[in-house]
């Protein structure tokens, strides 16, 4: 049975969410058109510079991405504590980046006095915002819409561009964190279209190996590893270790080298408790898709007594996974 969003997305569970977005039909987000030879390479860069956008107005911080020629994947956390800290102030200049607001919150913000009934009304309408600053619904919304906009109009033509608005996964632990997160990075070359991770265009794999965000400010700003840092503040391991561990797995998903396992399996992969051919099962097509929530058994088991659920379809077949 088909499932509302907001009891998909729920930062009492965890605030990680894996988010995919796919065109309709044959529609080129990026790429190039075998049958007219046109290339739509240039919307990759539609994507970043908007994501870029987005995260100076939504309190919501970017783990991981790959932009493909059909689709995108994002790996998302919810930052509540910094959207609960923000000024009224600054939740309305923030939402007025992407939206005008009514006429009496572009009075206020013009400095006109306004009396007691209308600065309650004003303080009720950034309250709304602020929820939706933290809100992956408005997130998404805010990236597609203008993404579709965009595209149609530069082809000329009107529609949906995306199949749907987007599809989610709970992410319910580190081990779902760190394997949806390999998973998205890994996409051009379980495609075959990059031989290495560090040859995947579009990808934050790429960028954190590239380009140190101290040493780029036009870059998009990506969540830190820092083992030392709380759950919540970064993600718990060492960067050094996530990209061997990318870079391991990829050498083993490649179109033409798939059966490769190298001799030394990564720490981080002891450390995350997953054996290593259940995770080149979860690195496959379809590995991570099966099912709308992802995490160990006993996480899962929390899940479906919290929102009063007997079965995930394809829960089963992760929770072996990663046992």
């Amino acid at each position: 049975m088909t499932r509302a969003r907001n009891q998909i997305i729920s930062t009492a569970d965890t605030p990680y969410y894996h988010c995919i977005a796919r065109c309709v039909r044959r529609a080129f987000l990026c790429g190039e058109d075998s049958l007219t030879g046109q290339s739509y390479e240039h919307r990759r860069q539609w994507v970043i510079d908007r994501l870029k956008t987005l995260q100076a107005v939504f309190c919501i911080e970017l783990c991981a991405y790959a932009v493909m020629s059909n689709h995108y994947h994002l790996v998302l956390s919810i930052d509540e504590t910094r959207v609960a800290d923000l000024t009224l102030d600054e939740v309305i200049e923030r939402w007025c980046v992407l939206y005008k607001g009514p006429l009496l919150v572009q009075r206020y913000r013009a400095g006109e006095a306004l009396g007691i009934a209308e600065r309650q009304t004003v303080s009720e309408i950034a309250e709304t915002w602020r929820a939706r600053l933290a809100d992956i619904s408005w997130f998404m919304r805010s990236l597609n819409e203008y993404i579709a906009r965009r595209a149609n109009q530069e082809d000329s033509c009107r529609g949906h561009f995306w199949e749907a608005r987007f599809k989610s996964q709970a992410l319910l632990d580190e081990q779902a964190l760190l394997s949806c997160m390999a998973y998205v990075d890994l996409n051009p070359i379980r495609a075959g279209i990059a031989e290495t991770p560090e040859q995947s265009a579009f990808t934050s794999v790429k960028q954190r190996i590239e380009t140190p965000q101290e040493q780029d400010a036009t870059a998009l700003t990506l969540k830190r590893f820092d083992p030392r840092q709380a759950e919540t503040a970064a993600i718990s391991y060492e960067l050094h270790d996530y990209l061997e561990l990318v870079d391991y797995t990829g050498r083993a998903v490649h179109p033409t080298k798939r059966g490769y396992i190298a001799a030394d399996t990564p720490p981080i992969l002891v450390r995350l408790g997953i054996d290593t051919d259940h995770w080149l099962q979860l690195m496959r097509p379809q590995g991570i898709h099966i099912a709308t929530v992802i995490g160990h058994s006993t996480r899962i088991e929390g899940y479906l007594k919290r929102h009063q659920q007997r079965h995930i379809a394809g829960a089963t077949q992760l929770k072996r996974l990663l046992q």
